[in-house]
């Protein structure tokens, strides 16, 4: 007798294929736009093979790699470590405030720290990899680098940033255990969060996300006021030396 058809459930699975951009950014090899601009240009390895075509869809098990050439574009995309000082946008532009990109010129790098020269091109594609509000001082990347942006601002980040705040009133333990854990913003419950405090009237918290004046608005709701706010490490990059105003690059080896 012939075999019974099987049942609709039987059937082999289709492979789980994925858009080849979107896979390369998922491995962190690039932002999906440089992904998309590599593929257009033939700069994209599958297995070994090269693949132009945009739209192309890969398995996840498949090797994915980067051309020479490509990999070289990557090499000299700039990151910088600028210390924002107060008073400072680090996003668009508001109110006529100067913008963190204007501190980026030579005469206000810090050369201790080593690299090259930073050329024209390099700071015109710079752009804030994450908000540092205009009453806030601290640590912000300003990066060319698809990469970095994604580690650091993309829907899957597991990047922390760490802060020390000024606050005035009462730093009562309901207060931080609520600053812990319990608040809400924007209608969504705040992610748990690391808070401490240091000295008397300092706060440090550690966030791994990062809404719109958050630490400000969180203070305000168990009774706090935020006199001062200074963001002093992204990941495993600290501000350290780098003084108020001066900018510097990511260095070789050094990783969010």
């Amino acid at each position: 007798m012939p075999d019974a058809p099987k049942k609709h459930d039987e059937l082999p699975s289709p492979p789980d294929l994925v858009r080849l951009s979107k896979r390369m950014a998922e491995l962190g090899l690039c932002s999906r736009r440089e992904a998309d601009d590599y593929i257009a240009r033939g700069l994209v390895e599958v297995d070994g093979q090269v693949v132009a075509e945009l739209g192309s869809k890969v398995r996840r098990d498949q090797s994915i790699a980067l051309r020479t050439q490509a990999a070289r574009q990557q090499a000299a995309l700039a990151t910088v470590l600028l210390h924002k000082p107060v008073g400072y946008v680090s996003g668009q532009a508001e109110h006529g405030y100067p913008h963190a990109i204007e501190l980026v010129v030579e005469a206000n790098r810090d050369r201790s720290f080593g690299g090259g020269e930073l050329r024209p091109e390099q700071r015109k594609g710079l752009v804030a990899a994450g908000r540092l509000d205009i009453d806030s001082t601290g640590l912000l990347v300003l990066t060319q680098d698809g990469r970095v942006a994604r580690q650091l601002i993309g829907e899957d980040r597991q990047v922390d940033k760490e802060y020390l705040v000024r606050v005035q009133g009462a730093v009562t333990p309901e207060a931080i255990a609520a600053l812990r854990h319990g608040l809400w913003l924007d209608g969504q419950a705040l992610l748990p969060a690391q808070v401490d405090r240091p000295n008397p009237d300092q706060l440090r918290f550690v966030l791994r996300e990062g809404k719109k004046r958050q630490i400000r608005r969180m203070c305000t709701l168990v009774g706090l006021e935020v006199i001062g706010l200074k963001r002093i490490r992204i990941g495993q990059v600290r501000l350290g030396r780098l003084a108020v105003g001066q900018w510097r690059f990511l260095r070789p080896g050094e990783h969010f």
